[in-house]
């Protein structure tokens, strides 16, 4: 718009562009300033939540200068670090959670400056803005009909405000590197940094004799389905469909995908989200990549599910009667109980986290036992939606997954090869392990409750990794578009 003005106008163009160094500078001193103050003020009470206060602000500053860092810094918050921060309510914040808020408040900030508030042009921003939009109107909906008969906190409307943020945050990151990731050098640079980051973080986790720096010290996400699913996704659609990869990086992403396979089959066996996410990716992305296959692995697997076979050794594999009696038949009775609850209002739900205190009223039983007070959750994503927003938020859900998975479908005929072709594929391999272990007690919206935002550390990658396919979307319209004539 500047460089329009200043065609027609160079007066006035100058004149805005000094407005706009002056609001830049305004706000850089202002931040310096609570800076220093901060420091004088708060030095005389040392602690840590003091220390890292004064540590935001001062990255604050430097993201507000280079904006682009704060998607690289977001990855070893989300991953490297186990840190909890209470709020004096059940829910515990960490640095991911806060680091997402305040990239999405340094871009609008940018953006105000600049004079250019509005989002790429995508035919996934409609149902994304939606799903926000109905889940945020169900909370007082939920207030209206609430059953009196039912306790709950004088805070629980923190709490559902809570919900609504890992929604709003796992939104945000996705529209934000798609507006502000202009360029494929820097999607390639945030990858290759997480797959870096990530598989550091995976050699820790598998190597023998590092249970105790492993669970106390890693991320809770290095321990959900989603982060070994998208490091796979990622590598391996980068191995199969990367033509100009050198061998060295070729046999980078084979352990890679090694680390994560052992991980799966090995060590995670008894947890089925794992290895099914993990093969998930792995079987989308041998179908994409070997089209004359197809056929024959479409033929086998009618074969194997026809005889029995496949559900018997799937069966057997994830812990047989054994496993489905102490988790797979009592995940049936807490969504049986769940959806119970839900059908107080099924059009737009009970409300964010509404089916918890819900869950109190009414003691359940399975295999003998008897919980006076369950803490319900419904391990299951879709129920979880369907209970907390009804039938219109899930389906506006979606509308927004079917959206995102044909955008990578149409990117993947302009960028056939190289980075950006295995980046596309890897992210159709990526929704489609995450739409299938939503189903299997592993989270894309993590519930407040239950996994909080500690396992939002481990979904917010690859809402930000989806987000990526917004800067191809441009990147390819940029390329269809006629030439401008003068």
């Amino acid at each position: 718009m500047l460089s329009n003005i200043k065609r027609l106008n160079p007066k006035l163009a100058d004149r805005l562009a000094g407005r706009d160094d002056k609001l830049r500078l305004l706000i850089s001193a202002l931040i310096i300033s609570g800076v220093l103050v901060l420091a004088l003020v708060l030095g005389r009470r040392s602690s840590l939540i003091i220390l890292a206060a004064q540590f935001a602000l001062v990255g604050a500053l430097v993201l507000l200068r280079w904006p682009r860092l704060g998607f690289l810094l977001l990855i070893p918050s989300a991953l490297v670090v186990r840190l909890e921060i209470g709020t004096g309510t059940e829910v515990s914040l960490n640095p991911a959670a806060l680091l997402v808020p305040a990239l999405l408040g340094i871009w609008l900030l940018n953006s105000l400056m600049q004079h250019k508030l509005r989002l790429v042009p995508s035919r996934t921003n409609r149902p994304l803005f939606l799903f926000l939009l109905a889940s945020l109107i169900s909370i007082p909906i939920s207030q209206v009909i609430w059953d009196p008969s039912v306790p709950r906190s004088d805070r629980f409307v923190v709490v559902q405000l809570a919900q609504w943020a890992l929604f709003a945050f796992s939104a945000g990151i996705f529209w934000l590197i798609g507006n502000r990731i202009t360029q494929p050098v820097w999607l390639k640079r945030i990858t290759i940094f997480y797959l870096i980051v990530a598989e550091a973080m995976a050699l820790v986790r598998i190597t023998p004799g590092n249970e105790y720096i492993a669970y106390n010290t890693l991320s809770f996400a290095v321990e959900r389905a989603p982060f070994w699913l998208l490091l796979t996704a990622v590598a391996a659609g980068q191995l199969l469909f990367n033509q100009r990869l050198s061998g060295r990086w070729r046999l980078c992403l084979v352990i890679i995908l090694a680390t994560t396979v052992y991980y799966a089959l090995g060590i995670q066996q008894e947890r089925s989200s794992n290895w099914v996410g993990v093969f998930t990716a792995l079987g989308v992305l041998a179908w994409l990549r070997f089209p004359r296959l197809r056929w024959l692995s479409f033929a086998a697997l009618i074969a194997t599910l026809a005889s029995g076979v496949l559900f018997s050794v799937i069966y057997d594999f994830a812990g047989g009667d054994e496993k489905w009696t102490e988790s797979g038949a009592s995940r049936g009775v807490l969504i049986q109980r769940v959806l119970e609850l839900s059908m107080r209002n099924p059009i737009t739900g009970i409300g964010p986290a509404a089916y918890r205190p819900y869950g109190f009223t009414r003691p359940l039983f399975y295999e003998g036992a008897y919980w006076i007070e369950p803490r319900i959750n419904s391990h299951n994503n879709y129920v979880d939606l369907f209970s907390q927003v009804g039938i219109l938020g899930l389906g506006l859900f979606l509308w927004f997954m079917a959206e995102l998975a044909w955008l990578g479908w149409r990117l993947r005929k302009v960028f056939k090869n190289g980075f950006e072709g295995g980046y596309v594929n890897g992210m159709l391999a990526a929704w489609a392990g995450i739409m299938v272990i939503m189903a299997l007690a592993d989270w894309f919206l993590p519930f407040v409750y239950n996994i909080g935002f500690s396992g939002f550390q481990a979904s917010v990658l690859i809402w930000m990794f989806l987000g990526g396919l917004l800067t191809l979307e441009q990147l390819a319209r940029a390329q269809t578009a006629p030439p401008v004539s003068d």
